[in-house]
């Protein structure tokens, strides 16, 4: 199948005028493509107003979307937004229907699909469009199968994710090691 054939609406959003400071600073979460990073969604860097909102080319995309950035150096990329939220123009929101997809698994596909998807970009900057997403062919096993792979991948990603946040702890603590061990094995009696 493919990625328009499992979704059941495909959208992107709208950027109100920066120029227009009414236009900023309310609490309509609003995604940039700056911010779609493999990761799941649970706020936004950047609020609008409902001005903002109502004025521009922005919409509402319900919380489990799989988002697909689509241009310039973020292009392909892909998150989750677990929060109702609106999004730029450089985002591909695909609403995925759960009687044909787990939006987990697509989210995992796309991830996989990152090199692939990028290398058709098109023009200067190497966007991609909605057309290419929608096109995009994803194998869509068995709902149950869907399940187990999702079961999986989510595991390792949590792994990964713990050993990320765990690291730098864990750097620290032999760096203060090292220094304990350094300072007495180079601490000497001077000599009566």
């Amino acid at each position: 199948m493919t990625l328009g054939e499992i979704s059941s609406r495909i959208s992107s959003g709208g950027t109100p005028l920066s120029t227009r400071s009414d236009y900023y600073g309310g609490d309509i979460p609003w995604l940039r493509t700056q911010e779609v990073r493999y990761t799941d969604i649970h706020d936004t860097e950047i609020k609008i107003t409902e001005k903002g909102f109502k004025e521009s080319a922005a919409k509402w995309i319900p919380a489990n979307c799989v988002i697909v950035a689509i241009s310039g150096a973020t292009a392909a990329r892909s998150a989750i937004n677990k929060i109702p939220l609106t999004t730029n123009q450089h985002c591909c929101n695909l609403e995925i229907n759960p009687a044909q997809a787990n939006y987990r698994y697509v989210f995992h596909w796309v991830s996989k699909e990152y090199e692939r998807l990028k290398a058709l970009g098109q023009g200067a900057r190497a966007d991609l469009n909605s057309g290419i997403i929608k096109n995009y062919p994803i194998p869509i096993p068995p709902l149950a199968e869907q399940e187990r792979i999702i079961s999986i991948l989510d595991k390792f990603d949590a792994l990964v994710n713990d050993l990320s946040s765990g690291l730098p702890a864990e750097i620290t603590a032999r760096r203060q090691q090292y220094e304990h061990y350094r300072d007495r094995l180079l601490t000497f009696r001077e000599a009566v």
